[in-house]
């Protein structure tokens, strides 16, 4: 009866001991892996089962929720004496293979072209054929780490004196989440700390109460376990209102007046022009007048009449009145060609000629030369000229000044409503 007893109780250990034989292991609890990279991921089984005929192997994956059924990866099943059977499931095809060595009891995972969908939890399951109880399967979580995206930097607020703004940085895309950090460099390039008054807080740098120094250069450096991106912008802090619509604009009126100042001269000193050009044609130069006394270099200053110089040697006096009586023979040539077309213009300028004449010519003459002219000439000229010019005056002037003086008389009495009050 004891015997009976002792021989159950060592099969029922022989049973517990071959139900627990089988052992699936995943070494690793985590494994990480960039997004596209390839990643082989352990497996390993243990039996005390030496006389197998099979081995089935199975990789799933749990679904996006916990009611989700399980994603199949790949199965593959592997006769002791025969060809393996694998079957990849839909989307891996290409992708996942199964990596097996049964001696070793060895069954890993290799999955190629990573995307971020891959981030779950992934199972390996063994099974041999008559041996399917004990620790048949093994998890372990795979998550995909995604390199930053190039960031997006902006300046929200305005660049002006005294304001307060955010220099902002985001990237699109990163896992694990990306840590941000701001770089400052003057307007020099050289790196300088940022502001005191300032904070960088998740990829926001805030400037408080900015000034023409805060203008510089920034860079932002977004990074993850992977690798990092940057983006950079340039800060110009302008004084209130000053911006480029606004002095682009002050600069084009000033344009503008100056242009249009520059018209107006210019049509001034054409009209000016041309009624100096017509006044000369028609025989009366402006601010001109008539005289039979002789020539005098005459200097006005505010309209009062400055008496010339009188001559200093003799050799000045005979030069004087040699150019004096070239200048009349020119004049006398001159004048007489103008008189014939002056006389049919003389018809039209009338009311012109009378008005200018009748109150600048009559009284000039009247008050300035009538006693004045007369009593320089009888003090000054009479003398000197006795001893010297008296031969030469009687020889060369006196015939053709009064000539020219009957000439002048003439020409006043033909002018209508003139008055010569002499």
């Amino acid at each position: 009866m004891a015997k009976e007893a002792f021989t159950v109780f060592m099969f029922s250990v022989a049973v517990n001991y071959q139900t627990w034989a089988i052992t699936v292991d995943i070494q690793e609890m985590t494994y990480e892996v960039a997004r596209g990279d390839t990643i082989t991921i352990p497996c390993t089984f243990k039996t005390t089962k030496t006389n197998f005929s099979a081995v089935s192997v199975d990789w799933t994956a749990h679904g996006d929720v916990d009611t989700d059924p399980d994603i199949e990866i790949i199965s593959g099943f592997y006769p002791k004496n025969g060809d393996p059977i694998v079957d990849p499931g839909d989307g891996y095809q290409g992708r996942a293979s199964l990596q097996y060595d049964l001696a070793k009891g060895i069954a890993n995972l290799q999955l190629s072209s990573v995307t971020s969908k891959e981030t779950r939890v992934f199972q390996c399951k063994v099974s041999i054929p008559g041996d399917k109880t004990g620790k048949l399967s093994d998890t372990t979580k795979i998550v995909v780490l995604v390199a930053p995206s190039v960031p997006e930097c902006k300046i929200v607020g305005k660049a002006e004196y005294f304001q307060n703004i955010n220099l902002t940085c985001k990237s699109s895309e990163g896992t694990p989440t990306p840590a941000y950090k701001w770089a400052s460099y003057d307007v020099k390039n050289a790196l300088r700390p940022n502001p005191l008054k300032s904070t960088d807080v998740n990829g926001v740098l805030s400037l408080y109460n900015i000034s023409m120094d805060t203008s510089g250069y920034f860079i932002c450096t977004s990074s993850n376990k992977i690798r990092s991106a940057t983006c950079n912008l340039t800060l110009a802090v302008m004084p209130p209102s000053m911006n480029i619509a606004s002095t682009a604009g002050i600069i084009g009126g000033v344009v503008a007046v100056i242009a249009i100042l520059a018209v107006v001269i210019c049509c001034c000193c054409c009209r000016k022009n041309k009624d100096n050009a017509e006044e000369y044609n028609m025989g009366v130069p402006t601010n001109s007048e008539y005289t039979d006394k002789e020539p005098h270099k005459i200097e006005e200053h505010q309209d009062e009449r400055v008496e010339s110089k009188p001559e200093k040697s003799a050799n000045q006096r005979d030069q004087y009145e040699d150019r004096r009586e070239q200048d009349y023979d020119h004049r006398s040539d001159r004048y007489s060609d103008r008189r014939d077309d002056y006389d049919d213009r003389r018809t039209r300028s009338n009311d012109r000629l009378n008005d200018r004449y009748d109150d600048r010519y009559d009284d000039r003459r009247s008050d300035r030369y009538d006693d004045r002219y007369d009593d320089r000439r009888s003090d000054r000229y009479d003398d000197r000229r006795s001893d010297r010019y008296d031969d030469r005056r009687s020889d060369r002037y006196d015939d053709p000044r009064n000539d020219r003086r009957d000439q002048y008389d003439d020409r006043y009495d033909d002018r209508p409503n003139y008055r010569r009050d002499r």
